[in-house]
Formats: structure tokens, C-alpha cells, sequence
């Protein structure tokens, strides 16, 4: 009887390991997704700074000429200036 129970155990392990595997080899499958369409995304430059910490970061592109504040250090960031 031990072996048996054994047995049925180790099946299911292999079952589990081999389920398991094969949805991660599933992701690695999956296409990447389609890029946006052309003129969703607006050029813009602008430059950002934290009051707290004074990390900077510069954004290139947002869905509009007017992009909402990023936020850090649990604040929304300051604009330092368009760049030139």
C-alpha cells in the first residue's frame, strides 16, 4: 500500500512540474504586443525635478502637449524647464 501511494504521488508531482513548465514556455511564446498607432504619441520636451530627493527626469513623447505632472517620492514633480 505505501508504494502505491508513493507512486501516485510522484505522478502528480511529474503532472504538476510538467503543467507548469508548459505554461511558462506558453509566455515565453506569446507575440509582443502591437506597437501604438502612428500620431498617438506627441513629441515634447520637458524637464521635471523633485522637490523631495531633486531627481530629474526628461520626457520626450505623451499622449498630449500638455502631459500630467509624473509623480515621485509620493509627490507630483515640478516642471524645471522646456529644453531647448
Amino acid at each position: 500500500m505505501g508504494t502505491a501511494v508513493r507512486v501516485l504521488l510522484a505522478l502528480g508531482a511529474v503532472y504538476l512540474i510538467f503543467k507548469v513548465g508548459l505554461g511558462l514556455l506558453k509566455g515565453f511564446a506569446r507575440p509582443l504586443p502591437e506597437p501604438p498607432p502612428p500620431g498617438e504619441m506627441r513629441r515634447v520636451k520637458l524637464r521635471y525635478r523633485c522637490s523631495l530627493c531633486g531627481m530629474e527626469l526628461r520626457v520626450d513623447r505623451a499622449l498630449s502637449e500638455d502631459p500630467v505632472a509624473p509623480r515621485h517620492c509620493m509627490e507630483d514633480m515640478d516642471v524645471v524647464a522646456p529644453v531647448e
